[in-house]
């Protein structure tokens, strides 16, 4: 691997001459180790390991009534794992920019292909509404992006992701940074050496995402 060290309060120093391509490995390497890309407006990849560091407690997912009645409801058929690349490609298609440049996206579906990076999606009459990505290691899912076009959309997704979650052992549900609408959901800052120790407990359980 080719980290150098961590910068006190911004993300670890990294030689990116050592590794020119997301490759797998590298990708895998830096999630153990709390460590994630993301992309610039020029598409250079940048790492990231925040301090401090947002998670939803798997038994702390906000649900309100009208999005419990909305899971309910038979608006929205969720699948899991059946459109991963389109869903990031919904996820990168923001009027403000994004930082899921086409290298991310290549990177991601490689993982996805080698079983580590899953989707869930909502569709409403078999098109695509909403939907998340990100990339499971044991029993910590590392949530990347999510979108929806229609209301709700993204959030029955989310619902999806926790019940599953909790109904396959898994312990850590990782948001990476904190949002006025993570927040409202439930998500939480904690310390980076508090997750950091949170993750190496999780990703050691043998916790499988897809069948």
């Amino acid at each position: 691997m080719a980290w150098l060290g961590r910068s006190a309060n911004g993300p670890p120093i990294f030689d990116p001459a050592m590794c020119e391509e997301l490759q797998p490995e590298i990708l895998l390497g830096a999630y153990a180790s709390g460590i994630f890309p993301m992309a610039d407006d020029s598409g250079e990849i940048m790492w990231f390991c925040p301090d401090p560091r947002a998670i939803i407690p798997l038994d702390g997912l906000y649900i309100s009534k009208n999005l419990r009645r909305r899971c309910d409801s038979d608006r929205f058929t969720v699948t899991v794992d059946q459109s991963f690349e389109e869903v990031m490609h919904c996820c990168a298609d923001r009027e403000d920019g994004t930082w899921i440049s086409p290298e991310i996206i290549e990177a991601y579906t490689r993982l996805h292909e080698m079983g580590f990076a899953h989707s869930v999606e909502t569709r409403r009459e078999g098109k695509l509404a909403g939907g998340l990505y990100g990339v499971s290691l044991g029993g910590v899912f590392c949530g990347e992006s999510m979108f929806h076009t229609e209301t709700d959309a993204s959030k029955v997704a989310l619902v999806h992701l926790v019940r599953r979650m909790n109904e396959r052992g898994f312990k850590l549900l990782d948001t990476q940074f904190s949002t006025p609408h993570l927040v409202r959901l439930g998500a939480v800052e904690i310390s980076r050496s508090q997750y950091l120790r949170r993750l190496k407990l999780a990703s050691r359980l043998d916790c499988t995402f897809a069948d």
